[in-house]
């Protein structure tokens, strides 16, 4: 993907102010949408199940995140998400915490089987966990460092589940099981905010809105929003992640399409018929 068409794809997302309907954790709701709000789209939290296929219907894409996990949100999940599926939107899911415990992980394997998902996007621990590839760790939410090769993984979460597999990390890796790219954007105080890794599903949720191939969708939201974490982190000069957390909002509003183009950097690996 040429990194002047996903700039192309940021100037679609704010001229579409596209709604997206988020079934997110309680811990992150206001991060999350004042983030989509600084990035031009509109955010609805809706989660009672007497509403949320309705709400799906008037939305342009569904984000489904696990973080505070209850049997009675993945209910409401589910006709969610069949809603959204029955209109054609994409439907995202973040997998917080996945493999941490039986519950939970019984609980997205509940979701995968019942609803279409168009994008699956979690830390490399979240993911392997999610296909079972052995060697990767979590504490609690977060992933600890291995050695094991993130492509290989996403390609091959992505061939299991069927869908576009996102990997965030130090590097940022998408694949489709086939294609396999690579961002090289971003800023290590991303992981100090509670919420970056949640807000960055929904932020990809409104790119995926343009009509584009939500692997191409998927990279474009990682260059505009490690770029922008770039700049934020540049505006904060040293002074830590509280002051981050805020110019990161201001940079998600004020990152534009020549930001990308300028300072998006983009890697990958050749095409695998496999």
């Amino acid at each position: 993907m040429e990194i002047s068409h996903a700039s192309n794809l940021l100037d679609m997302v704010r001229s579409k102010h596209p709604l997206i309907h988020h079934m997110t954790n309680q811990v992150v709701m206001n991060f999350t949408a004042n983030g989509m709000l600084a990035l031009g789209a509109s955010p609805v939290m809706a989660h009672a199940k007497e509403e949320v296929a309705e709400m799906a219907q008037l939305a342009d894409a569904l984000v489904l995140n696990i973080g505070t996990l209850t049997k009675e949100t993945v209910e409401a999940m589910i006709i969610a998400g069949q809603a959204a599926n029955e209109k054609g939107i994409p439907v995202l899911l973040d997998p917080v915490g996945v493999g941490a415990t039986t519950f939970r992980t019984s609980m997205v394997r509940q979701l995968l089987q019942q609803v279409k998902i168009t994008v699956v996007r979690g830390n490399a621990a979240e993911i392997a966990h999610l296909v079972e590839v052995d060697g990767w760790e979590l504490k609690g939410v977060d992933a600890i460092e291995t050695k094991g090769d993130v492509s290989v993984v996403a390609k091959q979460a992505a061939k299991a589940l069927h869908t576009v597999v996102v990997i965030t990390g130090k590097v940022d890796v998408v694949s489709d099981g086939h294609v396999v790219q690579s961002v090289h954007n971003g800023h290590e105080w991303l992981t100090k905010v509670t919420g970056a890794g949640c807000l960055l599903t929904s932020v990809i949720g409104a790119f995926c809105t343009t009509g584009e191939p939500p692997l191409h969708a998927s990279v474009a939201a990682l260059l505009f929003y490690g770029v922008a974490a770039e700049r934020a982190a540049q505006q904060t000069k040293g002074n830590g992640p509280g002051t981050f957390q805020i110019e990161f909002l201001n940079a998600l509003s004020n990152t534009n399409a020549n930001d990308v183009i300028t300072l998006g950097k983009i890697g990958g690996e050749p095409y695998d018929k496999n």
